[in-house]
């Protein structure tokens, strides 16, 4: 059973801080599980495992829904919000900005789920902190 598998059955079952996980695993040339939190499900969060990390990414918005006059006011809050945010920063894939987090392969069952809570909480105040940016 591989270390994917394994974290979707074991939240599949767990319950923490009053929330549940809904998993769905994906598959494809990088096998990807989609969590989403229960109480913070608005945006899902997919969980990938390589040799070194978990990595839990979800997609906020892309390039195109910004407002292309905040662009620039845009890249420069995020960059500073990287730094105070709790267990998540902020990139750039392709055209998507995503909010992430990564965890040791060795991480406890704990804290992954720490994460992933953080996580979820972090994109929906993050989608609200930044409403004016986007269209």
């Amino acid at each position: 059973m591989s270390l994917l598998s394994d974290l979707s059955h074991q939240l599949s079952e767990a319950e923490v801080n009053g929330h549940q996980f809904n998993c769905l695993p994906i598959q494809g040339e990088q096998e990807v599980l989609r969590v989403e939190v229960s109480g913070l499900e608005e945006i899902p969060i997919f969980v990938t495992v390589t040799s070194t990390q978990i990595l839990c990414i979800s997609y906020l918005f892309t390039q195109q829904e910004i407002v292309t006059e905040k662009e620039a006011e845009l890249n420069r809050y995020l960059l500073e919000l990287n730094v105070p945010m709790p267990l998540s920063s902020f990139a750039l894939v392709d055209e998507h900005y995503v909010i992430f987090g990564a965890l040791s392969c060795g991480s406890k069952f704990e804290s992954i789920t720490q994460e992933l809570i953080a996580l979820a909480t972090n994109s929906i105040e993050t989608l609200q902190a930044l409403e004016e940016f986007i269209k």
